[in-house]
């Protein structure tokens, strides 16, 4: 790793230690996150012009999982990560690009898919680290369920971030969507086998065994309760030799 990335990463370890992340289960905090979707989409001119509400059925779909970013117990950020397989094919990028994502599940995959991506634009210049850790359940969820890839639908604009540090695929160059009225990419990292080069050269994306899950289990009850999860980027890059040897 270069003296620059190794200064950038611990930057970004360094605020992270003052993040913490919240699974978004009662109808007070998602109504936060709709108001958080709003701001963001509204000042970046993205919001989808068949969107009734930032709120939709698929947030509260069995196997999605809406995170709030807080910075010093000030929510910034928030994310929608899906768990998406064969048997269950729910996602935004299926609603997107179904025939690009039900050939991944035909061929028996798994994959995170990430949306509902927004900061705050009060935020967003100040911290630049918040796209990076805002992602982080990606990743997070991407070793909880060993799945295959991690989707990225994007606009064409973003597409170079997402390949320079998650190694992304093109699968989709972009192309006018009905849905948002602008161009959209579809993109995948293939999580398992980037893995060990990312929590090389980003550790603040490494975790613990007990925080994926905290941000992923689910009881009987469907996971009423919503949970406070402190990072634990910096204990696991501790022992990253031995966490690699086991997920690798």
């Amino acid at each position: 790793m270069s003296t620059l990335q190794n200064s950038f990463a611990g930057k970004l370890m360094e605020v992270l230690d003052h993040v913490e992340y919240r699974r978004i289960e009662s109808s007070e905090d998602m109504e936060d996150v709709a108001r958080l979707r709003y701001k963001a989409y509204k000042a970046r001119a993205v919001l989808p012009v068949a969107a009734k509400s930032m709120i939709d059925d698929i947030d509260f779909d069995e196997q999605a999982y809406v995170f709030g970013v807080y910075y010093y117990e000030e929510l910034v950020s928030t994310v929608r990560i899906h768990h998406v397989t064969p048997d269950h094919r729910v996602c935004q990028s299926t609603g997107i690009f179904p025939d690009e994502i039900h050939a991944f599940l035909d061929a028996g995959m798994t994959l995170i898919d990430p949306a509902r991506f927004a900061i705050d634009p009060d935020f967003e210049l100040e911290m630049p680290a918040l796209p990076y850790l805002t992602l982080r359940p990606a990743i997070v969820g991407a070793i909880y369920f060993d799945t295959d890839r991690v989707m990225q639908h994007i606009r064409p604009a973003h597409a170079a971030f997402y390949k320079r540090v998650f190694y992304a695929d093109t699968i989709v160059p972009p192309r006018m969507t009905e849905t948002y009225g602008f161009e959209l990419t579809l993109l995948a990292s293939r999580s398992k086998e980037i893995r060990g080069k990312l929590m090389q050269r980003y550790p603040f994306f490494n975790s613990e065994p007990y925080e994926r899950r905290m941000m992923f289990s689910r009881g009987a009850d469907g996971g009423t309760h919503p949970l406070t999860i402190l990072p634990t980027a910096r204990l696991a890059a501790g022992g990253r030799a031995a966490s690699l040897q086991q997920f690798g």
